[in-house]
């Protein structure tokens, strides 16, 4: 699906994003999942996933989620399989929320009716006038805290981050995000910048995320009151494990469509249970709003510009957004979500 405008961070720029949808069926009902991945996901899923789970119990989903496990053996999990399987667990959730006719966040344990989000955007490719367009209506939305990409031209950074504070006003949370552009020294320096010059309290990926050594160093260096989080590349247990064994973060981040879907998602937020470390979810909001509202070591979701546009576009029953948080609808079976048939076939890939 295209984007409304060029978009880039400050490692990759883009023009489109891909969804992979799945259903799962079962007794008349329909369960619907998805992932931001690559196209090469729904022929895995076709091939691979979709023999592995047929006939499983679908009030089950990490029996199958196991099944699923298995057959990528041998074509290796990070990546691409993780998505898929991620898409499909989704669904199988959603499928056995409906089975019960019971909203998803009902089914998981809800702890919060509403969950919080932030802003998220702020593309390198925006002029000023793009920025604090974007800005400008997220706080005309009640979201109090928003986040800009930063790293593809370092020298301009400190300007973007400054003129950014001076859209929002002082009370507005400000957070910026790397994609992993900088190097180590480069980025301690600028999180000196960013919080002395605008006040941002959070820094992104600040190195590369599989940087964990550098990543502790901006830790434990960083001005006073500036998390470090990172994390959405994660694939599986033992990557979020390394990362909170390292101490590399403050906030550790975890994307439910790439990390093995809720079944995996909810083993992620125990992980930060039990060391103490809060948990924010990577984009997607209208699924993290459902498994946030039952996660207790919750920060916040990340309400993407491109997957919020697209999931407005592309489905009925999406979460409203009410004073900044995600508000899931709890009489609604699953995710409480219907496809929109007719705009998704303007945009299917043959």
């Amino acid at each position: 699906m295209p984007t409304d405008a060029p978009e880039a961070d400050g490692t990759l720029s883009w023009d489109a994003t891909t969804i992979v949808l799945v259903e799962a069926r079962a007794e008349g009902h329909a369960g619907l999942g998805y992932s931001y991945t690559a196209g090469a996901a729904a022929a895995l899923i076709e091939e691979m996933l979709g023999e592995a789970v047929l006939g499983t119990d679908a009030l089950g989903p990490p029996a199958a989620w196991e099944k699923m496990r298995r057959a990528v053996r041998n074509i290796g999990y990070p990546g691409v399989a993780a998505s898929a399987i991620s898409a499909v667990d989704i669904a199988l959730w959603d499928l056995k929320a409906r089975l019960l006719g019971v909203a998803l966040s009902t089914l998981l344990g809800r702890v919060r009716a509403r969950v919080p989000v932030y802003g998220s955007g702020g593309f390198t490719s925006y002029d000023p006038e793009q920025m604090e367009r974007q800005l400008t209506g997220w706080l005309e939305r009640g979201i109090t805290s928003v986040k800009m990409k930063v790293g593809s031209e370092p020298d301009r950074d400190p300007e973007r981050v400054r003129h950014a504070r001076s859209v929002i006003g002082e009370q507005v949370g400000l957070f910026v995000d790397a994609n992993g552009a900088y190097e180590r020294k480069q980025a301690l320096a600028l999180a000196q910048t960013f919080a002395e010059q605008a006040g941002a309290s959070w820094f992104e990926e600040p190195v590369s995320s599989d940087d964990l050594e550098g990543l502790r160093l901006l830790r434990d260096r960083a001005p006073a009151g500036m998390s470090i989080a990172a994390g959405e590349y994660g694939y599986d247990l033992y990557y979020f494990r390394r990362m909170l064994d390292a101490g590399a973060v403050d906030v550790l981040q975890a994307d439910v469509t790439r990390c093995g879907g809720i079944t995996q998602m909810l083993q992620v937020a125990a992980l930060c249970a039990a060391r103490g470390i809060r948990l924010s979810a990577h984009t997607s909001p209208t699924v993290h709003a459902h498994v946030c509202a039952a996660i207790e070591p919750l920060e916040h979701v990340e309400y993407f510009h491109d997957h919020a546009r697209i999931e407005e576009l592309l489905f009925d029953g999406v979460p409203p957004l009410r004073d900044g948080a995600l508000c899931p609808d709890p009489d609604m079976p699953g995710l409480g979500l219907a496809l929109r048939e007719d705009e998704a076939e303007r945009y299917e890939r043959p």
